[in-house]
């Protein structure tokens, strides 16, 4: 697995972020749904990852990993920021936002700030994995 995640993590990071852009602008633009303040923080940290990733897998770089490893992070700290104002209904959501509604809550659990972390726990996860060795401790 290792091995098959050292060869891959690039890739697969890649795919994450774009699937999550295309997600994101999906809800945004064809559903209607107007993105708060940390959508659009988180938004700022992973559209980046998109062209990062897809120029070092043109490139074969297997070096962006340290930049791309900071993007996800901090977006995934912001994400988390989010859910957990969210959930706790405190200060983070303007009021007129979907995200304070229960609309996109599936499974009862899962609302797009939720999607936004695991998205970006993905990625990182996938980058760690794909790091070179020298890298590595």
């Amino acid at each position: 697995m290792r091995k098959f995640l050292f060869n891959w993590g690039i890739y697969i990071a890649w795919v994450i972020a774009l699937i999550a852009v295309l997600g994101s602008l999906y809800w945004s633009e064809v559903l209607g749904a107007e993105p708060c303040s940390l959508c659009w923080m988180q938004r700022i940290f992973l559209f980046p990852l998109v062209l990062l990733l897809g120029i070092a897998l043109f490139r074969s770089d297997r070096h962006v990993t340290i930049d791309a490893l900071p993007l996800s992070i901090f977006g995934g700290m912001v994400a988390v920021y989010h859910v957990v104002a969210q959930k706790f209904d405190f200060s983070g959501c303007g009021e007129t936002t979907q995200c304070t509604q229960d609309i996109g809550i599936y499974f009862g659990w899962i609302t797009p700030p939720m999607l936004s972390v695991l998205a970006f726990l993905s990625i990182g996860v996938a980058l760690w994995w794909a790091r070179p060795v020298r890298m590595r401790s």
